[in-house]
């Protein structure tokens, strides 16, 4: 069966609206989904995230709010990435069933878990080292290709990937990568953008 691989880009929770945005508006056309991550805002100031981005032309079809489903049913996005202190996903597919709900996992009980529960997704890693967990090792290919092997709902990559070594991520068996820092801090977002999309399209 033919696997559509996607691409996601994660906000940083570090850039003001107004770069996050100018930088959403000009890779959008290269990416499947946008998140908004902003773990340290209110739920007014992620609507504004999402006002800004719906207003530059942003399809509300490809973008998924962290952890906020208030925020993401009242301006009808794509979905939410849910974490272990969120919602269940149990009772946010019940209640909100339009919704497309991910879930953040970091072992394969927990990408078990989520598929039991009935999460459309899963999202794990970190896969390489990263900044943003710096101190913890990295899990690596090998645990992704088990946790691929053992779930059949989509499995997305993160952690430490960028256009170098995404092609192998992917052919361990992930069904798309998410980045941050590569496309959001990069000097030329939508080059970076471009190759990321090229490498998964390949992929597909």
């Amino acid at each position: 069966m033919k696997v559509e691989r996607q691409l996601h880009i994660i906000s940083t929770g570090k850039q003001p609206l107004e770069q996050f945005v100018a930088i959403c508006a000009r890779v959008h056309p290269y990416v499947d989904a946008i998140h908004v991550r902003e773990k340290r805002k209110t739920a007014r100031e992620i609507s504004e995230f999402l006002t800004e981005l719906i207003e530059r032309g942003i399809p509300p079809k490809k973008i998924i709010v962290n952890d906020r489903i208030d925020v993401a049913v009242v301006f009808g996005v794509k979905g939410v990435q849910l974490a272990h202190h969120s919602l269940s996903v149990h009772q946010t597919k019940r209640h909100f069933p339009s919704l497309s709900v991910g879930c953040s996992v970091h072992s394969l009980e927990e990408a078990m878990e989520a598929e039991k529960s009935g999460a459309d997704y899963c999202i794990y890693g970190h896969i390489f080292p990263t900044a943003s967990k710096l101190g913890a090792p990295p899990r690596g290919i090998e645990s992704l290709r088990n946790i691929v092997h053992h779930v059949n709902i989509p499995v997305i990559a993160i952690g430490g990937i960028h256009s170098d070594n995404a092609e192998q991520v992917l052919q361990a068996g992930a069904h798309g990568i998410a980045v941050m820092s590569a496309v959001f801090c990069a000097k030329d977002p939508v080059s970076e953008a471009k190759k990321l999309a090229k490498i998964v399209k390949k992929m597909a």
